[in-house]
């Protein structure tokens, strides 16, 4: 059995950004999963209820996915509105999603406040970037599923290997 990974749909080329834009990741890694079936797509803020071509979100003071999850967190957009319910709403069918296909593994595009898992922005719409995972990485983590960013492709790789080995 060939393990699975849910992966961010703006990374395979989906213009799903905020700015209806993609973050197309060229790596031969991705092609040759995405030959294998292994991928299964997802953008959480769509999923969650947003449409293509929105004002972009970051988690508020600081804080971060996991900080969401407890409540004790906000995403707020830059005109100031509070779209923390959607963030949970597309975290939770992602995880719906990951359970559905069998998935145990995720590549997710860092920086985002759905699917940053090594860091996001600060909440300050600065460009100010701090360690910390957004609502969808956290909830996945949570649930145990490993989750890698576009950096830590060769360390997916590996676990793949392993996996599918053992």
């Amino acid at each position: 059995m060939t393990a699975k990974i849910l992966v961010s749909a703006c990374l395979v080329g989906r213009p799903v950004r905020y700015d209806g834009a993609a973050k197309t990741l060229d790596h031969l890694a991705l092609a040759r999963w995405r030959d294998e079936g292994r991928l299964v797509v997802v953008c959480p803020e769509l999923a969650g209820g947003f449409s293509v071509l929105r004002p972009p979100a970051e988690i508020a003071e600081g804080l971060s996915g996991r900080d969401v999850l407890a409540g004790t967190a906000r995403v707020v957009d830059s005109s100031g509105a509070d779209v923390t319910a959607l963030y949970l709403d597309g975290a939770r069918s992602a995880l719906a999603l990951a359970r559905a296909e069998g998935c145990r593994f995720a590549l997710l595009i860092d920086g985002s406040p759905s699917c940053g898992s090594a860091y996001i922005y600060d909440g300050a719409f600065a460009g100010r970037k701090h360690a910390g995972a957004g609502v969808t990485a956290a909830l996945l983590r949570a649930e145990g599923l490993e989750v890698f960013t576009p950096s830590e492709i060769a360390a997916l790789e590996a676990r793949l290997e392993s996996v599918d080995a053992g």
